[in-house]
């Protein structure tokens, strides 16, 4: 594949320059032709919208509105709707094509897909909220579709914004279609387990890696960068599974307890103060500085790009199971490889989230809900398939996990695009 010119890349420490990197690496193992490359990193529709607004004190404003269909070849699009200030094309089109990956990875009939509104939703009012979703959804009725593309919560998103695009969109349709969506609300059709999907997710994948490196759990040590949805659940179920968590962190700082942190007693404590400040239970430190922790497990679940080429070098994890997109520069991956710290990648580690969003778009098309036991049951034994595949890629071609991961999915996306031919 050298006659290919990659795709431009400004900063290799951006973490969507880096997503592409990567790809391109992947590509060149496979030997992708020319056609199937040009098609795979090209999104397949970029939409761009203006989205007048009336505001609570009567005066307009407007809003610009993306939704990037990186592919469908595997199936309908699917991929969240975030809302923040930073949101803009190029980012969209990135992780629309990250969503690509995660799915065909994990072996789920969806293409990947992203929506986002400039906005801070922060400073908006609940009704401000209502109106903007509710006008983004309108925009989108030829895009959105439960067989063509479904939209997701993200960043500044949730089950909420989630319900008000169902609605809307039914609307327009006459009759309530509850799979447009998936990450609803349980009333309106949400799937049991989907709040603790992705980090359910990261739990499995940490405890197939540690059986591969012929590590014991029990009494094995982790530090979790990150306190949300995904950081908090992660650390209770690995905890379960007999890992003490040594350290976890938010954006006020970290914490840490060599003899363990007491993950109900922090719960508690962010449930009430809604941050982890003031927390009693470890020793104030950096985020930095957890990072660099000596322990077994490694679990970034909070910001991109926190692992880079400046402290990779310090990091003395054995494993790092990557819970947020985008959390380890390319750079930082060679040093990482090259120190023998095994990296279980995002677009693996993290896809239990879109796993069970399929899983409630498939009740929604039968009409039939699942119990948890049964949607973790399924979920657990996809995410332990796509280790093994991604492993023995890993394996046969003396690559990293995040460099096998991407193999496994440009293979799937590109044996299916030749099969389906021209479209």
């Amino acid at each position: 594949m050298g006659y290919i010119e990659p795709a431009p890349i400004t900063d290799k420490e951006n973490p969507f320059e880096s997503m592409m990197e990567r790809f391109n690496i992947a590509a060149e193992k496979l030997g992708l032709d020319l056609e199937t490359y040009e098609v795979l990193k090209s999104p397949a529709k970029q939409v761009i919208v203006s989205l007048p607004i009336v505001m609570d004190d009567g005066h307009k404003k407007v809003f610009e509105g993306y939704r990037v269909i990186h592919s469908n070849t595997l199936g309908p699009s699917k991929g969240g709707v975030r809302y923040d200030m930073d949101v803009n094309l190029d980012e969209v089109k990135a992780l629309a094509a990250w969503m690509t990956w995660k799915c065909a990875v994990v072996d789920i009939p969806y293409g990947g897909a992203k929506g986002g509104i400039k906005c801070d939703p922060a400073n908006m009012s609940k009704g401000e909220l209502e109106r903007l979703t509710r006008a983004y959804t309108v925009k989108m009725y030829e895009i959105f579709g439960p067989d063509i593309d479904i939209p997701a919560p993200d960043m500044g998103t949730g089950p909420q914004e989630m319900a008000w695009i169902m609605d809307e969109y039914s609307k327009a349709q006459g009759k309530t279609v509850q799979a447009v969506v998936t990450g609803k609300p349980l009333v309106l059709g949400g799937s049991l387990g989907r709040v603790e999907a992705t980090g359910r997710g990261v739990m499995v994948s940490a405890m197939e890696a540690l059986r591969k490196m012929k590590i014991n759990p029990n009494g094995a040590t982790a530090a979790i960068q990150g306190f949300g949805n995904v950081g908090s659940n992660a650390a209770k179920l690995l905890a379960q599974k007999g890992l003490k968590i040594t350290a976890i962190s938010d954006h006020t700082g970290a914490f840490f307890n060599p003899d363990g942190i007491d993950l109900r007693e922090a719960s508690e404590y962010r449930a009430t103060y809604k941050t982890l400040e003031g927390f009693t239970g470890g020793e104030k430190i950096t985020n930095e500085a957890l990072l660099e922790l000596e322990v077994d497990v490694l679990v970034p679940a909070a910001k991109e790009d926190v692992i880079n080429i400046k402290n990779a070098d310090a990091i003395k994890a054995k494993l790092i199971v990557e819970g947020a997109n985008g959390p380890t520069g390319a750079k930082a991956d060679k040093i990482l490889h090259e120190k023998g710290v095994v990296v279980v990648p995002d677009i693996l580690a993290n896809a239990g989230g879109v796993t069970v969003s399929y899983f409630e778009w498939v009740q929604n098309r039968l009409g039939y809900k699942w119990t948890r036991d049964r949607v973790n049951r399924r979920s657990d034994r996809i995410m332990k398939e796509a280790f093994e595949r991604v492993f023995g890629i890993a394996e046969k071609h003396n690559v990293s996990l995040r460099i096998a991961s991407y193999m496994v999915a440009i293979t799937k996306v590109a044996d299916t695009y030749k099969l389906r031919g021209s479209f």
